[in-house]
């Protein structure tokens, strides 16, 4: 119990950490504040408002929906569910569907444009998204309030699609999101 507490402790240390070095009110680098200003000035207005998207594979699906406020707030909501492919006696059927803990609720946040040098000292366009989840009755991980808490790579919004790397990308390695509100399907 008392590793558990200790453990978490140092977690959360270790996020407030990474959140004040990721500041983007320090510019010591010229280039970066230039190339993060041209970033925001040439998306952020596309970015404002609500997006939506849903994905379904054999044995997964998912559905989330993001706001994203002028003054850097971010709401969403997200529904991730799982089922498995197993055997009953000659036949492979799947099981039914269940919501994958700590990643279903609503949650809220911040959101910015930033372009940011990689660990190979190489610019990329990203969205930060920091967002911890609304109610979480259930979590079961130490990580479980949170609904993100990263930099994302960014690849493109306009008045129709918004576009950001994930686990749910697409082929062609962006999940794409479509504007408007919009409900699961399941």
């Amino acid at each position: 119990m008392k590793a558990n507490i200790l453990l978490k402790s140092i977690l959360l240390a270790f996020i407030a950490v990474a959140f004040a070095s990721c500041s983007s009110e320090e510019w010591d680098d010229t280039e970066a504040h230039e190339k993060t200003e041209q970033l925001r000035k040439q998306y952020t207005q596309f970015i404002i408002g609500t997006w939506h998207f849903e994905k379904s594979l054999d044995k997964r699906r998912a559905f989330e929906q993001l706001t994203f406020n002028a003054d850097g707030t971010l709401s969403g909501i997200r529904k991730w569910q799982t089922r498995e492919l197993v055997t009953v006696g000659d036949t492979k059927q799947y099981t039914n569907w269940e919501d994958v803990p700590d990643e279903n609720g609503t949650f809220t946040g911040t959101w910015s444009l930033e372009w940011i040098r990689n660990n190979k000292n190489v610019g990329e366009n990203c969205i930060n998204l920091y967002a911890r989840w609304d109610e979480n009755d259930n979590s079961t991980t130490v990580y479980s309030h949170i609904a993100y808490s990263h930099h994302i790579l960014f690849g493109d919004a306009n008045e129709t699609t918004l576009k950001f790397a994930g686990i749910w990308q697409n082929s062609d390695g962006w999940i794409s999101y479509q504007r408007g509100e919009a409900e699961p399907s399941f």
